[in-house]
């Protein structure tokens, strides 16, 4: 039995699990490799680590998390969870299971992309879902904003503010949009149906009854889903974001199961990564106070039906 099992091992999970650890208490990480911002060549917008390569600042948590001899990395993926407080034991993928006091679920989101050829392949390269994150990098060159949501319209207005004077909708069929609003901010709004995207440096979207247009990047603000991941087997509580669904959690990350924590990107309606390690790092002091005094960090109360 270990004091801690934190489930995914990337900025908020490793940032949780650095805590615990200079409070000399056991804790093993189950990490499956496949951070969510795994396909981005570079990290921006964070002090010390602005543009470098996010499995390079990964690589960095682990060392640091090494030095401890209460920390342990267990490879794999959590596919079941049982017992409650004091007596949780989690599976993996693999056969393994780790009983632990508490948890603190770190395992991020799923992104659902839209179903058009060639924007996953581009999936945090010339896709992107961030303006703070990666508009500097493309500012002042065409941009497209490729609309799933209503969230599309805030997400041109915001590139169109500051980012760039060439910002163009493609408005794919979405709902809700106010499209005269959007062309008084002055954002063109393309209504042929995107057919396929191409590029390495940059985006060659092709259109339905058109020529081919060239972007500098394509926005688009994905849904979200927690479905078949360890939040969802444990029934932790809650609420809606605009992009989908997301943990609910009080001011030391605390979920609405006793002993269970949660951090990061699952745990929060806007990403970011300097969000991902002040998360991290409550809910490891949050886990870590809630050993010492069990009625000190209570649990949220359940949703009202």
């Amino acid at each position: 039995m270990i004091d801690t099992a934190i489930v995914g091992g990337s900025f908020a999970g490793l940032s949780a699990a650095l805590q615990l650890c200079r409070a000399s208490r056991s804790v093993v990480v189950i990490d499956d490799g496949r951070p969510r911002n795994r396909t981005s060549p570079a990290a921006h917008g964070i002090p010390g680590w602005d543009g470098v390569a996010p499995a390079e600042i990964l690589a960095r948590f682990r060392a640091d998390l090494s030095a401890y001899p209460t920390a342990r990395i267990v490879e794999g993926r959590v596919v079941a969870v049982k017992g409650g407080l004091d007596t949780f034991t989690l599976s993996t993928d693999a056969g393994q299971e780790v009983q632990a006091r508490r948890i603190i679920l770190a395992h991020g989101l799923r992104d659902r992309l839209p179903e058009l050829p060639g924007l996953a392949e581009g999936w945090g390269r010339t896709v992107l879902h961030c303006p703070y994150c990666h508009g500097y990098e493309v500012k002042g060159r065409p941009l497209a904003v490729l609309a799933s949501s209503a969230m599309a319209a805030h997400q041109a207005q915001i590139l169109r503010a500051d980012w760039s004077d060439d910002v163009t909708l493609l408005v794919n069929g979405a709902e809700g949009l106010d499209i005269a609003a959007l062309e008084a901010a002055g954002i063109k709004i393309e209504r042929r149906k995107p057919v396929s995207i191409a590029g390495e440096d940059t985006v060659q979207l092709r259109l339905a009854d058109g020529p081919e247009a060239e972007f500098a990047a394509l926005f688009l603000a994905p849904a979200v889903d927690l479905s078949g991941t360890p939040a969802e087997t444990l029934g932790v509580g809650l609420a809606d974001g605009p992009m989908g669904p997301f943990v609910r959690v009080g001011p030391m990350q605390q979920t609405d199961i006793a002993g269970v924590f949660a951090a990061g990107d699952l745990s929060s309606p806007m990403w970011n990564l300097n969000f991902a390690v002040g998360d991290g790092t409550r809910a490891g002091i949050g886990c870590h106070q809630s050993l010492l005094f069990p009625d000190f960090i209570q649990p949220l109360e359940k949703a009202a039906a």
